[in-house]
């Protein structure tokens, strides 16, 4: 290897190996030379200690994790109980159209409500939850900021970090929130199917009579 570095006046000494970022070369001050060796001291790059596992006895679950993944289910009981019932009036100019307010019954507001008090005790129970792991000897999990973008984030990251640090365990929270999200759609389906029905017949009621 006879490539010269730039400048050439290098002096002649241990630099990082243009061909392989691992190891070091030397520079005969004219050119590089055949003797190798792997990067120590100063020439070791940086790198993120891997966290240790814990032992097997050491839960990974708690109330607070599961208590992240079932909250959306409280907003889909409250919907359930949303039966709005629609109704027809009559405007200035005299057109007919859908009563607005017939919608918004209390268990309409207890709906909206329970959407924002589930985000808000989601991330109080993240920080509870990040809280918990220290104590188990997890390093560094994830931290419990992320619930603020979005509790499935949150639930994500702290399943992959618990997995690598308890191997074969850890990642029940994902396959919960997968579950959930699933039967929430299954469910917000069928109830917006049935208002649609119940909308069609109310209004068609109300034009014929």
């Amino acid at each position: 290897m006879t490539q010269s570095m730039p400048g050439s006046p290098t002096p002649a000494g241990w630099y990082p190996d243009p061909s392989d970022p691992r190891f070091v070369r030397w520079w005969d001050g004219h050119a590089w030379t055949a003797n190798q060796a792997p990067r120590q001291g100063q020439y070791q790059p940086a790198f993120t200690p891997q966290r240790p596992r814990i032992n097997e006895g050491t839960p990974v679950y708690n109330p607070f994790i599961w208590a992240i993944t079932l909250l959306p289910l409280v907003s889909v009981i409250f919907l359930l109980f949303w039966q709005p019932e629609f109704r027809m009036i009559t405007t200035r100019s005299g057109a007919t159209t859908v009563d607005p307010f017939s919608m918004y019954t209390p268990a309409y507001f207890l709906s909206l409500g329970s959407g924002f008090i589930a985000y808000g005790l989601s991330v109080f129970f993240a920080y509870l939850d990040r809280q918990r792991l220290l104590k188990s000897g997890v390093e560094r999990p994830f931290h419990w900021a992320w619930a603020f973008l979005n509790a499935a984030v949150y639930v994500i990251g702290r399943s992959v970090i618990v997995n690598k640090v308890a191997p074969k365990r850890g990642l029940w929270p994902i396959w919960v929130t997968i579950a959930v999200f699933v039967l929430t759609m299954v469910v917000a389906g069928i109830w917006t199917s049935n208002m649609m029905q119940s909308m069609y017949n109310q209004l068609g009621y109300s034009v014929t009579t």
